[in-house]
């Protein structure tokens, strides 16, 4: 492991030290609503303005429930756009490095997989409710501030919590960066590297994506994402009664339901319907394990036995595979771990493989690596002090380590026929 690696690691187990304890805290105290209560993240006036303008902007500061830092940010709201191509805002979080020199601005996306705004990176960030992810993905960026870089943090999710949604997710993430350039008053031409890990890919990935037509003025340097949901039809089946993950299964017809209007009751079991009324409103730290025995199976009612027997999921499912939405222009590193023939007991080793294959195919300088005998969340450390180390030497010029030709073909991501 690199230098700057190890300097990544050592921050992140002293911040994750520091902090274990507040990690049972749920409510940073009186007068500080949750993002759904609080005013500063709505916007009724007239959206008639450029995607990424700055629209309102707060003082905050850097801390868990518990502990303050002397680094301070703001809290931005800007407009930026959804899926289905409509004006919408969400907020972003513009921390400054304690040390200053020339910017350099990596976008950090938090893997807060939410379907309630207790979760959303604005909020923790800022002392609000925390979680063992929150903890250690704050850390990370801790090391990235105490590097000298200004992090932009965005809401990628949106007002309405639509985890895993792509195309809106990558609108966000790249907007944020418009608005921290706009609130710091540098230049577009300013250096800019986004990175994230499992939901967190998701912004990253798309962003990475949809960057050459959404937002060509960037000049994004590097894009490091890890424990990527490239095809969620395949990981549906993979985690279908996993003591670990079977929550996300209900997780994602909620947010399916949010983003595409799905209608559950033509097709949901009576025990789906009270499981997705139960993750409603909860994140994937209590989501993800609470239902060990749930199946695909147990979702649906007859004449269905599976969710990719509904028309309406494998249309939501088919909209949001990555490497579809455009060929990115930036080297990129793509890493996955491989506990098991099939994946990291969520992501699918595959599907990443293929992912990185066909952009090599289309030309784009990747990295990919593969993180055997680890799962998820064993993966999470190796990729973010190797995510640090590519996004270093990007930021510094320096020759890309393209594997290009060893990386196998993977598994096909052609969209799964519609029932």
């Amino acid at each position: 492991m690199s230098q700057v690696g190890k300097a990544l690691v050592l921050t992140l187990i002293a911040f994750v030290v520091g902090t274990s304890a507040l990690v049972a805290q749920a409510d940073p105290g009186p007068g500080s609503p949750i993002p759904a209560d609080d005013p500063f993240y709505s916007w009724d006036s007239s959206l008639d303005v450029a995607p990424g303008s700055v629209l309102r902007s707060r003082p905050m500061t850097f801390a868990t429930p518990t502990l303050t830092t002397p680094i301070r940010g703001e809290q931005v709201l800007y407009r930026t756009t959804d899926q289905q191509g409509d004006a919408v805002v969400t907020v972003a979080t513009v921390l400054r490095p304690l040390v200053p020199g020339p910017t350099k601005i990596v976008s950090y996306h938090m893997a807060y997989d939410a379907l309630g705004s207790q979760c959303d990176p604005s909020y923790t960030l800022s002392g609000g409710a925390t979680s063992p992810i929150a903890t250690a993905e704050q850390g990370v960026i801790a090391g990235y501030l105490a590097a000298g870089y200004t992090v932009v943090a965005p809401d990628y999710e949106g007002e309405e919590l639509e985890w895993t949604i792509g195309r809106q997710s990558g609108y966000a993430a790249l907007d944020g960066i418009r608005a921290a350039q706009s609130f710091l008053q540098v230049p577009s031409s300013t250096p800019v590297a986004m990175i994230g890990y499992s939901g967190g890919s998701v912004p990253t990935q798309w962003g990475a994506e949809v960057a050459p037509t959404y937002a060509p003025e960037l000049n994004l340097v590097g894009i490091a994402a890890g424990g990527l949901p490239v095809d969620l039809a395949h990981n549906l089946p993979y985690v279908s009664g996993s003591a670990q993950w079977a929550g996300v299964i209900p997780a994602l017809i909620v947010a399916y339901q949010r983003a595409y209007g799905l209608d559950t009751a033509s097709f949901l079991s009576e025990y789906g319907a009270q499981v997705i009324d139960q993750v409603d409103q909860e994140c994937i730290a209590q989501f993800a394990d609470d239902y060990p025995t749930l199946t695909d199976a147990s979702m649906v009612r007859a004449p269905y036995t599976s969710l990719l027997e509904v028309p309406e999921v494998v249309e939501a499912i088919n909209d949001n595979i990555m490497g579809t939405a455009g060929t990115p222009r930036t080297p990129m590193f793509l890493a996955v771990g491989h506990a098991d023939p099939i994946g990291d007991t969520i992501m699918i080793t595959a599907d990443v493989q293929a992912l990185a294959h066909q952009y090599c195919t289309d030309g784009v300088d990747v990295q990919y690596a593969q993180y055997d005998g680890l799962t998820h969340g064993e993966a999470f450390l190796p990729f973010e002090a190797q995510g640090l180390q590519f996004l270093t030497e990007r930021f510094a010029g320096s020759p890309t380590h393209s594997n290009c030709a060893t990386i196998p073909v993977g598994n096909s991501l052609a969209p799964t026929p519609v029932p």
